[in-house]
């Protein structure tokens, strides 16, 4: 039998960063707070990323075949806080922040961030409210040194 109040305790105790997910489609630009990315591959280099199956980024992700991550410093927990919330309610998240598109995959990249990879999607695993993607790392930069934001460092929660 499931403990539920146990498996929430637990699952939130996986310790994660925050960055800012870019993506394309139908011709626009978005982004959004991205929690659950991992390393998963030295040869060829790649990572995963995990995006909820009924978001706007979900279809430009399976649209493109590319997204972006950009790594956000410990004292970035307002932009990573304005990335959380539903393009649809707040309109266009890059309005005021200075961004980049990328130049291997066109998808934004936020130019005061530690630094950013690009990726291509060679393979994703629908099971449950996310999609795993996995991306190929195709394009890297680094802007600056810095400590990474953590998760657990903003006080919120996300998991579980």
């Amino acid at each position: 039998m499931l403990d539920e109040q146990a498996k929430k305790t637990l699952l939130r105790k996986i310790p994660h960063g925050l960055y800012i997910c870019g993506v394309k489609g139908n011709d626009e630009l978005n982004g959004f707070t991205a929690s659950w990315v991992m390393q998963s591959s030295f040869q060829p280099p790649m990572i995963v990323t995990c995006v909820r199956g009924d978001s706007g980024s979900h279809a430009a992700i399976e649209q493109s075949g590319v997204f972006t991550i950009s790594f956000l410093d410990s004292n970035q927990k307002e932009i990573a806080a304005k990335f959380f919330k539903p393009q649809r309610i707040v309109g266009d998240k890059l309005a005021d922040v200075d961004y980049i598109t990328g130049p291997e995959t066109g998808c934004p990249i936020l130019t005061d961030s530690l630094g950013y990879v690009e990726c291509k999607v060679v393979g994703s695993l629908k099971n449950g409210d996310h999609t795993v993607f996995l991306g190929e790392v195709i394009g890297a930069k680094v802007y600056r040194e810095g400590e990474p934001l953590l998760l657990e460092a903003t006080g919120w929660q996300y998991g579980g």
